[in-house]
């Protein structure tokens, strides 16, 4: 079980690295969900998403002689993107294996990280068959991009600063894609929050995780057909027992319901989100009777968005 101390030392260390990403909200989003919305806007984050968080702590773990090996991840982009910027910030190697399908814009963001990129099929048994076989090559340190304890631990301080801001949230809403985020969350609403419960927004078409709390055991996905690129992927042993015991229940949401949230967030709030982040305000919108009236804390996981294939 990771400690209360673990995030809060954490925090302290990825501190100089990170931006304090700031939290908005909206009158009319808020009439529209019948509760008071507050949006941890981690698309301001350095490499436009929360995963910087995770991916610096994950790198500031490492010895000096695994440090001056590199680091190793896999990921569809935003992973990918955030262990670059870590590794140049700390002078490490990082090689970056990327599904040839990743958006173009995420793959610009890599390279200019100076992340070594490595292309493979589209499918996670390529993904990590090609990272093992660079770790092996090189000596690099495998991070993996949600399974990784030091990942999850660093991922969970963007609710903990949401906590710091607003004590008395009662649920906090995050999306599930490898699950290192909510779990982090998850974690931080126990230790942080005040009876605060922790949600998950899924699109329908990549619903492992909500067959995962359903049957008790890790499913897989039967589709991936999703406009949420960020979350294709599935739950993992370390972060799976987290779920089951601390996140209250995943929403499931269809494609128009994420492009009409991610829409209204452009539209009202003035800020560019991808529609991994959009599923969660989709969520909320989705089941609102069961929020009426209440706190509620959306984390918005990124901003990395291919903007010559917008959806609306």
């Amino acid at each position: 079980m990771i400690q209360k101390q673990e995030l809060l030392d954490c925090h302290q260390r990825i501190k100089p690295f990170i931006h304090r990403t700031p939290v908005l909200s909206s009158r009319l989003i808020n009439t529209k969900a019948g509760a008071e919305v507050f949006f941890k806007c981690e698309n301001f984050q350095r490499g436009g998403a929360y995963k910087m968080r995770g991916a610096t702590n994950a790198i500031l773990q490492l010895t000096n002689e695994e440090r001056s090996k590199g680091v190793v991840t896999h990921s569809s982009g935003n992973f990918a993107q955030a262990v670059s910027l870590g590794a140049k910030s700390l002078g490490v190697t990082a090689h970056i294996v990327m599904p040839n399908s990743a958006p173009e814009v995420k793959k610009t963001g890599v390279k200019e990280y100076e992340g070594i990129i490595y292309e493979c099929e589209p499918t996670l048994e390529a993904r990590e068959k090609t990272a093992n076989q660079i770790a092996e090559k090189t000596g690099a340190t495998l991070l993996h991009p949600s399974n990784d304890i030091d990942v999850i631990i660093g991922q969970g301080t963007a609710a903990m600063e949401l906590l710091e801001d607003h004590p008395n949230l009662n649920a906090i809403f995050c999306p599930v894609g490898g699950g290192g985020l909510i779990a982090g969350s998850a974690l931080a609403a126990h230790y942080f929050g005040n009876d605060c419960k922790v949600f998950g927004g899924e699109p329908f078409e990549a619903d492992d995780a909500y067959r995962s709390l359903q049957s008790g055991k890790i499913e897989g996905n039967e589709t991936t057909n999703t406009i949420a690129d960020g979350l294709k992927t599935t739950l993992g042993s370390n972060n799976f027992p987290i779920i089951k015991e601390h996140v209250s229940g995943i929403i499931r949401v269809t494609e128009e319901e994420i492009v009409s949230a991610m829409q209204l967030i452009w539209e009202r709030m003035k800020i560019i989100v991808e529609p991994s982040s959009a599923v969660t305000l989709a969520a909320l919108l989705r089941d609102k009777e069961n929020f009426k009236g209440q706190q509620v804390g959306i984390v918005i996981s990124g901003g990395n968005v291919d903007l010559s294939k917008l959806p609306f």
